[in-house]
């Protein structure tokens, strides 16, 4: 049987915009992504503010734009998904991507405006692990998604829920409602029930991933940035994720998103078992990243996994919601972001390549 693949390109800011078409055709996008069909470019906006390693870069969504126009296709779009937490209005202007989609005419929808994206109630084909208990009425998906190919664009990062987020979690966004937060007690389960779901509605599913800056520490959001210079590409998203997860220096088959993915035939999270194309050398490294705690993750915990779990029904689907939301939008936006993660962001725009690269960020002219 033939591996997965998954290609790792070491890249630096004169050359990523072309390394990018390089990575994508190394990784045989054109082989899983039909032209007749549109492609969605899903990003990926962890905060609407521009973290380093967080959000996608701009140089991840231009590169992969121009090789998909290089390649011939046409049909091109992007979906945005707005969460209680982060606002992607903000999220697409703080991080560069508006000229981004003006220059090249990408047009952007909204999943959260009824004008943009129609729900409907779908039922998957698949067995699912919890989706159908967590959304006893129906799992709602939207409408716009079906038949069209989808390419995530994540980061490698740590997650505070899931100890790695990539390609798997990018679909959290796009494909569940805003009221995704439900599922955060079986977000693993979670997570592989909407692959499964991806592998029946889309008509290909493909994923770029940045690590040019990539999040140590207790993420999506509160990261501690490091450079590594890698961006990686896949048709798998379990292989992604796995290769991504094993740099980072986990195991990814003590992911258990990863390994009942594996387990469940959605894709392949043994490092074994799966071919690296490209800088091959670069899946052996080993980062030592840690996901750490925050006041955030140990009040998630007691929320959504600890003693007081039985209070979630309570808290998360009543007016009572507001609270935790308030209390998050204060405690990242204003407390975390203006005490400790502004000068983060400003000590790597001021003394890394790729943050000066962000901080002049315009679209290629030629």
């Amino acid at each position: 049987m033939k591996k997965s693949k998954v290609a790792i390109l070491r890249t630096n800011p004169k050359t990523v915009l072309a390394d990018h078409e390089k990575l994508m055709k190394l990784a045989d996008f054109a082989e899983e992504l039909p032209k007749n069909k549109e492609v969605i470019l899903k990003d990926n906006i962890s905060w609407h503010l521009p973290m380093p390693s967080a959000n996608t870069t701009p140089w991840q969504l231009e590169g992969v734009i121009k090789a998909l126009r290089s390649s011939g296709y046409k049909k091109i779009s992007c979906v945005q998904n707005q969460t209680v937490v982060t606002n992607a209005f903000k999220g697409e202007d703080l991080n560069k991507y508006k000229p981004i989609f003006k220059k090249y005419e990408i047009p952007v929808l909204f999943n959260f405006k009824d004008e943009d994206i129609k729900w409907e109630i779908y039922e998957p084909k698949t067995k699912m692990n919890v989706l159908h208990k967590i959304f006893p009425e129906g799992i709602s998906i939207p409408s716009y998604f079906k038949n069209k190919s989808i390419l995530h664009l994540p980061t490698v990062k740590c997650h505070i829920y899931t100890t790695t987020t990539g390609a798997m979690k990018n679909a959290f966004g796009g494909l569940l409602t805003k009221r995704r937060h439900y599922t955060h007690t079986w977000i693993h389960e979670t997570l592989v029930d909407l692959l499964a779901i991806q592998k029946e509605i889309h008509s290909g599913i493909f994923a770029v991933m940045d690590g040019t800056t990539a999040g140590n520490g207790p993420g999506p959001r509160t990261l501690i940035p490091e450079v590594k210079n890698v961006i990686l590409a896949s048709r798998d998203q379990v292989a992604i994720d796995a290769v991504s997860a094993k740099m980072m220096g986990f195991d990814p088959m003590k992911i258990k998103y990863i390994r009942m993915a594996h387990e469940q035939g959605l894709g392949v999270g043994n490092p074994s078992e799966i071919e690296v194309a490209g800088d091959a050398d670069l899946a052996d490294e080993n980062w030592g990243f840690e996901v750490g705690t925050t006041m955030h993750k140990k009040l998630a915990w007691l929320g959504w996994y600890g003693p007081t779990k039985f209070l979630q029904k309570l808290i998360f689907r009543t007016p009572l919601v507001n609270i935790p939301i308030l209390w998050s939008e204060v405690y990242h936006d204003y407390f975390r972001w203006n005490v400790n993660e502004k000068s983060i962001y400003n000590k790597w725009i001021r003394e890394t390549d790729w943050g000066k690269m962000f901080a002049e960020y315009e679209p290629r002219t030629d």
